[in-house]
């Protein structure tokens, strides 16, 4: 059913309001607690390594509890963390409490995409997960550019109060739309976590690593670069992140139709985007109007990055679902710690301008990581013949 995949997607909408909220005010917390933009970068990069580290193990551990159930639970995490956040506490207890929901992150989103799709032919799954994975872009566009604008009318702690209400919207309506969703028959461990052992899924699984980790290399300093590589000041940051959103609701919805066609050839279409961007980004320049037409291009071509990521690791394990999509969302979060991390760094030692570039090395590589899964692949076909 539609309506599931909906109330998924409201609840994504605020896992991705907590998450990556933090992007546009970075530069204000920095400020705040007297710290380089690279340590105020721990706020994202820490949150996605619990996630890496914890994602595959917090899903099988709760694979047989009722779906509804966990979905709420980890909205209750998010807001938790919204209202805490919001009282500008000490900046180890800020970190502090952006780990805690963390932990639930990788279940919520393999619980939402299994509620979507419980109904659902093959025909129409990549579809409602798209619907899902909107969420994402609807956030770029609503909620995260809406709290960086109030954040700069006033200060950083009210961008976590709009992510306390997000929450807060998201739970009360699962809470009363969702009907009781018991897991009427529980998987072995050993059944999901076979699929370790296949080539093809460790191939794709690199290539999802490999594929955000270009793309948050920059996008997680998304407000940084502008500011110090193009001269943006925060509301105009926030205006870009509007019309990034903007643009990825659409791009979801293309992935989806596109992803149904052609798994692999879509998440290559996207992909591009790591080797393009960064050459544009270099070409434009300190034009404006060429500036503002790069950023749309690459709101196309990064939104549906994680929906990309999670069909092209899913279609090399149909049998494993709820699991490779915990793998696909923790590997997908190391990526974001990985690009973070040497992002900062780099901008630190070098400068905000060069960080597109290292998403344009990592894209290689992921595009590297999946000509040898088709190679595999073709290989293994002619070997059965």
């Amino acid at each position: 059913m539609k309506k599931y995949a909906y109330i998924g997607c409201l609840g994504f909408i605020a896992v991705i309001t907590t998450e990556f909220g933090v992007i546009g005010i970075l530069p204000q917390i920095a400020k705040h607690y007297h710290i380089g933009i690279d340590k105020a970068g721990y706020l994202l990069s820490v949150f996605a390594l619990v996630i890496a580290l914890t994602g595959p193990f917090m899903t099988l551990l709760t694979s047989g509890f009722d779906r509804k159930k966990i979905m709420i639970t980890a909205i209750f995490m998010f807001l938790i963390t919204g209202i805490v956040s919001s009282c500008s506490p000490p900046f180890w207890l800020l970190l502090l409490v952006r780990i805690l929901p963390a932990f639930l992150q990788p279940v919520y989103i393999a619980t939402a995409l299994s509620v979507a799709i419980s109904r659902a032919d093959d025909r129409r799954k990549n579809e409602l997960m798209s619907i899902v994975f909107n969420g994402v872009a609807i956030a770029m566009v609503t909620t995260v550019p809406f709290a960086t604008w109030v954040a700069g009318l006033g200060s950083w702690e009210n961008s976590f109060m709009i992510q306390t209400g997000v929450s807060l919207i998201a739970l009360i309506t699962i809470h009363f739309l969702l009907p009781p969703m018991p897991v009427k028959e529980k998987k072995t461990y050993g059944s999901q976590i076979i699929i370790l052992k296949h080539p093809p899924f460790i191939l794709s699984t690199l290539t999802n690593f490999f594929m955000i980790t270009a793309w948050f290399s920059t996008y997680s300093f998304f407000a940084d670069y502008l500011n110090k590589a193009k001269g943006m000041d925060t509301s105009m940051v926030s205006y870009m992140l509007f019309l990034f959103g903007i643009i990825g609701i659409l791009a979801n919805s293309i992935a989806g139709k596109m992803l149904n066609k052609n798994v692999a050839g879509t998440t290559a279409f996207f992909l591009s985007g790591t080797i393009l961007v960064p050459i544009l980004l270099s070409i434009s320049d300190g034009n404006l109007l060429a500036t503002v037409t790069v950023i749309g291009i690459w709101g196309f071509l990064y939104s549906p990055s994680f929906l990309n990521a999670s069909t092209y690791m899913i279609s090399s394990a149909p049998d494993s679902l709820e699991f490779a999509n915990s793998l696909a969302t923790s590997f997908g979060n190391l990526g974001v710690t990985l690009g973070t991390t040497i992002g900062g760094w780099v901008i630190m030692t070098k400068g905000a301008e060069y960080t597109p570039w290292i998403g344009f090395g990592f894209g290689l590589l992921a595009f590297l990581m999946m000509i040898l899964k088709t190679i595999f692949e073709k290989h293994r076909r002619l070997s059965t013949c």
